[in-house]
């Protein structure tokens, strides 16, 4: 046995980060920066976590899903422009029921296209009917589920084609069971404005976000292990290590023994369509209950390159997660929140050691620039650098 911990720590590092995706890198980066050694291990067989992207066919494919990095921090914004060139992509986001497009987020465009409402007035009046017809029982009583609560903001001709069936598919429940507070991540705008994100840095980087990472992590002073399983060698590693970064999930470090927190996952199919145009469109969502996936993300529309005649698409299935598969939304209900809050003393009781971050070590749903944000939040904490100091000069 003591040869193994030989074998896992034979450079002295100062700290093994457990996951190679932004929480890990980015705190590896600027831990090496510090003078640290760090040794990043990764249970894939790639870095960049679910932000790693490929190249074919000229297309930068997504391999998890549409990342499309907004924020209103500049700070964050300046420090991955450090690794990349952004090329401004916004959002504008097609919803199809049964055939029917419609324009999301939900604004003036959406109104028009189900009721042909033309004004601000007209619209809010046409929700406000909505709302009070099937919501007129409430009373004072705040929306108590997801269904209430989205009658509540769009009332119900868009909730019924654009919001149930889609919610539905994606958590695996009916809304009237899901917390209200889960629409609350739509923008509602009574303007013509298909802009997703209400936000004032937006972009893809050109070329995708795998060469970010392989800048944060080429470092002298910085080691990474792919296909390598922090559980294959657990109590080696917290007897040889004298700081770990852990961004796995919370519940298995500690052998779930308070029982399983609950997560939806995803599946993902690619196909490589002969055509110079499929859907014209980034992101088209399915929104009704039939089409088994919940949206198809053409990737040529993100930056507009491709080779000619070929177009790569993507389809979006949202499944059950069990541990055979990757967990990627935390359901913050609160079972699983008084669940994960014993595991958090848990994890309390450690931090001398262990570090518990990002999307899956603290459970929660994290948009990528609050993990950059949170990341450089531990380096500020970790190396006593003052909170007005800046990454980026």
């Amino acid at each position: 046995m003591v040869g193994i911990f030989h074998m896992l720590n034979t450079k002295k590092y100062d700290y093994l980060v457990v996951g190679a995706g932004p929480y890990g890198a980015v705190f590896a980066h600027e831990a090496a920066k510090q003078g640290k050694r760090v040794l990043v291990i990764e249970k894939r067989e790639h870095i960049g976590g679910n932000m790693y992207t490929h190249v074919e066919h000229g297309v930068t494919v997504h391999d998890y899903g549409a990342h499309i990095f907004h924020t209103d921090n500049k700070e964050i914004w300046q420090y991955i422009q450090q690794f990349a060139e952004f090329n401004g992509f916004q959002n504008q986001v097609i919803a199809n029921y049964k055939g029917e497009l419609y324009n999301l987020p939900f604004n003036m465009n959406t109104f028009y296209e189900m009721w042909g409402t033309k004004t601000p007035a007209e619209a809010q009046a046409k929700i406000a009917e909505q709302r009070e017809e099937a919501l007129g029982s409430l009373g004072n009583r705040a929306p108590s589920n997801l269904e209430e609560q989205a009658i509540s903001l769009i009332g119900t001709d868009i909730y019924q084609k654009l919001v149930k069936g889609y919610t539905e598919k994606q958590w695996g429940r009916k809304a009237t069971d899901l917390p209200a507070f889960i629409i609350k991540r739509l923008p509602v705008r009574f303007e013509f404005n298909n802009n997703y994100f209400n936000h004032r840095y937006q972009g893809i980087p050109i070329g995708g976000y795998t060469p970010i990472f392989e800048q944060l992590l080429d470092h002298p002073r910085i080691d990474v292990q792919l296909k390598t399983d922090f559980f294959a060698n657990k109590e080696e590693y917290l007897a040889e290590f004298p700081r770990i970064i852990y961004t796995g999930m919370i519940d298995q470090f500690f052998d779930y023994q308070f029982g399983e927190l609950s997560y939806r996952s995803l599946t993902f199919e690619k196909e490589v369509m002969h055509v110079d145009n499929y859907q014209g469109n980034a992101v088209m969502n399915y929104t009704d209950a039939e089409t088994p996936y919940t949206r198809v993300m053409e990737w040529k529309h993100f930056d507009g390159a491709s080779d000619d005649g070929v177009s790569v698409i993507t389809r979006e299935y949202p499944q059950a997660w069990d541990r055979t598969k990757e967990a990627y939304y935390p359901v913050n209900d609160e079972t699983n929140m008084a669940k994960y809050k014993q595991y958090a003393q848990l994890a309390q009781q450690m931090q001398d050691q262990v570090v518990f971050g990002g999307r899956l070590g603290q459970y929660r749903y994290y948009d990528m620039d609050q993990v950059f944000h949170a990341a450089l939040n531990l380096v500020r904490q970790e190396f006593g650098i003052p909170k007005d100091y800046q990454f980026v000069e």
